[in-house]
């Protein structure tokens, strides 16, 4: 092997390597950030992890919370004296 294409060899694992990392640590972010929002919102929060599903995970997610009935909403509000407590 000639060094000319060790070295390419080199940068393009290291460029690999690196996308890798930014990719993984981008769909713990997503996971995460999705996790607190279906939380807040009633749901079990590891439907986040469907965020892990490639392409269609992150749209599946959106799709449940845009159309679907979220469980936060169906409880009752505590009231004190008439006015909803904040």
């Amino acid at each position: 092997m000639s060094p000319d294409n060790a070295n390419a060899l080199g940068v393009f694992g290291g460029m690999l390597a690196t996308i890798f990392l930014v990719g993984a640590v981008l769909t713990v972010f997503f996971v995460w950030c999705f996790w607190r929002v279906f939380q807040r919102a009633g749901f079990n929060g590891a439907l986040g992890l469907l965020c892990l599903i490639p392409t269609f995970g992150p749209l599946i997610c959106l799709l449940i919370l845009a159309f679907g009935t979220w469980p936060i909403e169906q409880q009752p509000v505590p009231t004190h004296g008439g006015m909803p407590m904040a």
